[in-house]
């Protein structure tokens, strides 16, 4: 990695349109809908009275693989998504136009032989008023590109895992086609559609976007702790530990405390945990 290449890099600020449809399409993409004649449901997947699903920002003005351009020197098929977070500040509007500005905030060199991590945020703002909508961060973990030095300042750690019997559990099980439909929100890495680009990278069958479990767990969390209120999930962070296969039903096990819950995901049939160290704090 060009450590230097990355603490110059300056990234141009992104304007962005979206309507009804791409919102819709979103909250599709991430299981809402399994219930037509569901009014809360509607009201994600309806034109009439639309609201949005927060975790949309995270594909909103996405600004591509950008990690992988050349200068940086990152050995991008070592790369691993390793964590997710969003702030809301004010909820994401159904449609209108926005404007994202992007930052590396931080690297943090684990050693030669233990990799990199490098902390990316984007921040949302209404495109009028200047007015910040979400704060949106990802942790990037290159490990193969450890020894290369480290600068800025990390943003704090997820919080550790809280024992205890779960007081909220919830579950939906994904589509065989959910990738399909996912990757219509912008990413269209081939591993999640293509069985030979998946077979290549080390799995079995294409596996679903890391960021789709992340948006089925946040719509999961508006449902058992939100009342279906997706304007009371105020932030939304965790950890990816395992992917999910489309077809797979996903949990989340939580408990509640104050301001929030704390939370993981898993997929029972295999009794493997795929978001960990999660936590959501609710309005």
């Amino acid at each position: 990695m060009d450590l230097e290449a990355l603490k110059a890099h300056r990234f141009e600020p992104k304007r962005l349109r979206y309507d009804f449809k791409d919102t819709i399409l979103y909250a599709l993409s991430v299981g809402v809908g399994d219930d037509p004649l569901d009014a809360k449901q509607l009201r994600l997947t309806y034109e009439k009275q639309l609201v949005a699903l927060p975790s949309m920002a995270a594909v909103l003005a996405h600004p591509g693989a950008w990690i992988a351009n050349p200068q940086f020197q990152v050995n991008f098929l070592k790369l691993l998504h390793g964590e997710q977070n969003l702030i809301v500040h004010k909820s994401l509007p159904a449609e209108g136009e926005i404007e994202a500005t992007y930052r590396i905030a931080a690297v943090v060199d684990k050693g030669a032989d233990k990799g990199a991590l490098v902390y990316f945020e984007k921040v949302l703002s209404e495109a009028g008023s200047r007015q910040t909508l979400c704060t949106v961060s990802s942790t990037l973990f290159l490990r193969s590109d450890g020894g290369c030095g480290s600068f800025g300042t990390p943003p704090p750690a997820l919080p550790a895992e809280v024992p205890g019997t779960p007081t909220v559990t919830a579950e939906l099980t994904t589509s065989v086609s959910a990738a399909l439909l996912y990757r219509l929100n912008g990413d269209l890495n081939p591993i999640h559609v293509d069985p030979t680009a998946a077979s290549r990278a080390g799995f079995e069958r294409p596996i679903l976007h890391g960021l789709c479990t992340y948006g089925i767990v946040g719509y999961l969390l508006t449902r058992a702790v939100c009342g279906s209120d997706p304007a009371r999930l105020r932030s939304l962070g965790a950890r990816f530990s395992s992917p999910v296969f489309p077809g797979e039903t996903i949990r989340v096990e939580g408990v509640e405390v104050a301001g929030g819950v704390h939370f993981r995901a898993l997929v029972p049939s295999r009794n493997q945990v795929v978001l960990s160290q999660g936590f959501a704090a609710i309005g």
